[in-house]
């Protein structure tokens, strides 16, 4: 049966060793590193306690008793797993009142909750738009943002990070030639810092008939007033908007969200494969993001610690080449990657856990810090104290 198949020798996977030694080459290998014990402002990290500037806990939630309390309760009542998709067996009337929750933080119609933020970019872009239209995307977006687009079909053009006379031009030089168009952009950007100029997308997005979607995942709980994000920090709720977000970050739990229209909630219910069939949000994870979402409404105090914070460390690290930014993330530039790889292992050695994050992730090698709530005055000055004795040497 077999007899005309060509003798083969090779092993397929051969490949695999020469590819990871050149990733270890250009000092882009990376490797996981196991933290022990409760998220927090110290970690214990290799055995050793670490003051923790690598989460994006930003408000301090994912370890609070109340957020424990609640992820046990749904699972005493609901189980451990939601085993199946929303639309078969895996719904449950959490599920819809941590939408509803969601919503109301938004002041939006309705929000429909995914299993993760990364599905909920690539569901909605990809039911929104096909192989007819046209997605305007800056540059510096997430890679989930990026997925989405190219999963959709439609046309993908970036403009320059951040500007919108280049997203002007590109309107310009594609828009008559689609049915629909999407300009899809991070709110904050999660490797900089820096935020997107949302009035100026909206009021293009306005003159060239064009839907607008937002990440939010790095700004719900931080920006605006009550915590709802990019639209609310720019006084633009009334605006028509898709805002897509995280329960990872600072909600302290796993999920990702979309809230918008009525008309787009029930779209993407019926569209959305990456909604539609996988498994819904655990019962505890629901209940988690729930409790946060409490908890950020009770206590606004949190936010305003975070900017204090954030603040502090500005002033710590001023005189250092910093990224611009905007939020509680900072970043100091440096032109290689194993000057950041060296500067991340002597900061780890000292008690400070503050990564390096390189190329391909991003264009340019940096150390990333972000801020939380919770950081005392004294562990910022520790840190910032650090950094820069340790730039100095460099």
């Amino acid at each position: 049966m077999h007899d005309s198949l060509p003798a083969r020798h090779n092993d397929p996977y051969d490949w695999l060793p020469p590819a990871l030694e050149t990733i270890r080459r250009a000092h882009w290998h990376r490797s996981v590193q196991p933290l022990q014990g409760r998220p927090g402002p110290r970690v214990h990290l290799n055995g050793r306690t670490q003051i923790n500037f690598a989460s994006n806990d930003y408000l301090g939630l994912a370890g609070d008793e109340r957020l424990v309390q609640a992820a046990i309760a749904a699972t005493q009542e609901f189980g451990t797993g939601s085993t199946g998709s929303r639309l078969l067996s895996g719904h449950r009337e959490l599920h819809r009142e941590l939408e509803r929750a969601l919503a109301e933080l938004k002041q939006t119609d309705d929000a429909i909750v995914f299993s993760s933020g990364y599905l909920a970019n690539l569901g909605t872009i990809a039911a929104l738009v096909g192989p007819r239209d046209l997605i305007l995307s800056d540059q510096y977006n997430h890679s989930s943002l990026q997925a989405g687009a190219r999963l959709s079909g439609a046309t993908l053009v970036s403009y320059r990070h951040g500007d919108p006379a280049d997203l002007t031009a590109r309107l310009q030089e594609h828009r008559d030639r689609a049915r629909r168009c999407l300009i899809a952009t991070d709110s904050v950007f999660s490797m900089d810092g820096d935020l997107c100029p949302l009035p100026d997308i909206l009021e293009l997005a306005d003159a060239w008939d064009c839907m607008v979607a937002i990440d939010d995942a790095h700004a719900t709980g931080i920006l605006g007033t009550t915590g709802a994000g990019c639209a609310e920090h720019f006084g633009c709720r009334d605006r028509p908007l898709i805002q897509i977000g995280t329960l990872s970050k600072a909600l302290g739990s796993l999920g990702g969200y979309v809230a918008g229209s009525a008309a787009l909630v029930d779209f993407l219910r019926n569209r959305a494969s990456s909604w539609i069939y996988t498994t819904a949000l655990s019962p505890a994870d629901a209940a988690a993001a729930l409790a946060a979402l409490y908890v950020l409404r009770a206590e606004p105090q949190r936010r305003d610690r975070l900017w204090q914070n954030t603040a502090c460390l500005a002033r710590e690290l001023h005189g250092l080449d910093m990224l611009p930014s905007e939020s509680p993330i900072r970043c100091i530039r440096l032109a290689r990657a194993e000057t950041a790889l060296a500067l991340a292992r002597d900061l780890q050695a000292a008690g400070i856990f503050a990564p390096a994050i390189r190329p391909p992730t991003v264009p340019t090698s940096r150390i990333r810090l972000s801020v939380m709530a919770t950081h005392t005055p004294e562990q910022i000055s520790q840190a910032g104290t650090l950094l820069r004795k340790l730039c100095a040497g460099s």
